[in-house]
């Protein structure tokens, strides 16, 4: 018996170097040169993070920030008439800025972000500068804090809340209202299923081409009877040109503060004194993801001023790709 425990001992460095290579652990994901990235994949089933660099780093929202507009909004209304039904609709589905501002001015402008943060125990997020109120897509977020945002969604929020919400990032469609091509990063990079709300800003008012469905009135697409985008409510919250508006704790593995932040220290909820990676485009990509949504996935980059719709897109979603293989492998 101690004869045969010696052998088997002997053989396992053996067996370990046979094992086939796609065993082995993935390369961490490779940030283009001149890109500001932060992520986090964390894992339901094992209540831990999987992935993450940056993760505390702030980035300006974009349109990240709608996921919150709606909780806040939705916690604050028992009853929601059918209006704001289908504003809330286009706003998840096909990231509509008007509807998003429409809650945005009704609900307090960056008290929003303030009540949000305090309710989900949010460090890194923070409402625009105080000189900036009516710009909802210059609240300052986090990878790590966008996280506890589904995680509350998922384990805290009110059914009636999260099945709403999370209903509508499972059928985001693939052109959003204002013709751009939303999807890039998750969609573009990791097998359905999957549950998104994407987020971009800084690539002007219209796209270099204009989105067109991969299949005629694709669910959540404009153009399908399904989803009415609104009219007659304030102007796009992320248009230059618009006066007043711009174009519970994750366990697990420790997550580094980064050593510079963007945005200035500040008291969780507080306003910081810039806006961060203000005059750079930005591109997010954030939802549920894998067999029955096992994992969250946030990824929030910044570009070198100028780059490319094209360039940003095809960056985040080859980045997102590797991203997802490093936090599910």
């Amino acid at each position: 018996m101690i004869r045969s425990l010696a052998l088997l001992t002997a053989a396992l460095p053996l067996l370990a170097s046979a094992a086939p290579a796609s065993a082995a652990a993935p390369a961490a994901p490779h940030v283009p040169a001149g890109v500001a990235a932060g992520y986090a994949v964390f894992d339901r089933q094992t209540g831990r993070l999987t992935a993450h660099r940056d993760a505390h780093r702030r980035f300006r929202s974009a349109s990240v920030v709608k996921i919150m507009i709606a909780i806040d909004y939705l916690e604050s209304h028992p009853k929601v008439p059918a209006r704001d039904l289908a504003l809330l609709k286009v706003m998840l589905r096909v990231s509509d800025d008007d509807a998003a501002s429409a809650f945005w001015d009704r609900g307090g402008k960056g008290k929003i972000i303030e009540r949000t943060a305090r309710k989900l125990g949010l460090t890194d997020t923070a409402p625009p500068p105080a000189d900036k109120p009516g710009f909802w897509g210059y609240t300052s977020l986090s990878a790590l804090d966008t996280v506890r945002v589904y995680r509350y969604l998922l384990d805290r929020a009110e059914p009636r809340v999260s099945d709403l919400i999370l209903g509508h990032l499972r059928r985001a469609g693939q052109c959003g209202s204002d013709g751009f091509d939303q999807y890039f990063g998750i969609p573009r990079g990791v097998a359905r299923p999957w549950a998104v709300k994407q987020g971009w800003s800084g690539y002007g008012l219209r796209p270099p081409v204009r989105c067109r469905p991969s299949s005629p009135a694709a669910p959540g697409s404009p153009g399908s009877p399904s989803v009415p985008v609104p009219s007659a409510v304030p102007a796009a919250a992320e248009a230059p040109a618009s006066p007043g508006r711009p174009a519970g704790p994750v366990s697990g593995v420790p997550v580094p503060v980064a050593p510079a932040d963007a945005a200035g220290p500040a008291a969780p909820g507080s306003a910081p004194r810039v806006v961060p990676d203000y005059g750079r485009p930005v591109l997010h990509t954030t939802g549920l993801v894998g067999p029955k949504e096992r994992w969250i996935m946030v990824l929030l980059t910044a570009y070198p001023a100028g780059t490319s719709w094209q360039r940003s897109t095809s960056q985040i979603t080859r980045l997102a790709r590797e991203v997802y293989r490093s936090g599910t492998s």
